[in-house]
């Protein structure tokens, strides 16, 4: 399922038009990454907690060359799944 399978999805059970449900998804999609972004964690019952978790600095390898390479630190996005979705899911 990608984002058109969702924004589909939505058109259905809402019986609106497509547009809305493409602009309901985005909303949805742009206030978690938005969230994210100001430090903050978004959780979702049922689904899970979103979160950003700093990543430490540290030295990578390239395959092709195998030249050592420095990865700077930076600031990832985590999930962590709910119990209700780790059932489901078994």
């Amino acid at each position: 399922m990608n984002k058109a399978d969702i924004i589909t999805k939505v058109h259905e059970t809402l019986n609106t038009t497509k547009a809305d449900a493409e602009r309901a998804v985005e909303c949805v999609i742009d206030s978690i990454t938005n969230s994210l972004k100001s430090g903050q964690e978004v959780s979702i019952a049922g689904l899970g907690i979103f979160s950003a978790k700093m990543r430490e600095a540290r030295t990578a390898r390239n395959p092709r060359t195998g030249e050592a390479i420095e990865v700077p630190a930076m600031r990832v996005p985590k999930f962590r799944a709910a119990k209700g979705l780790k059932d489901a899911v078994k």
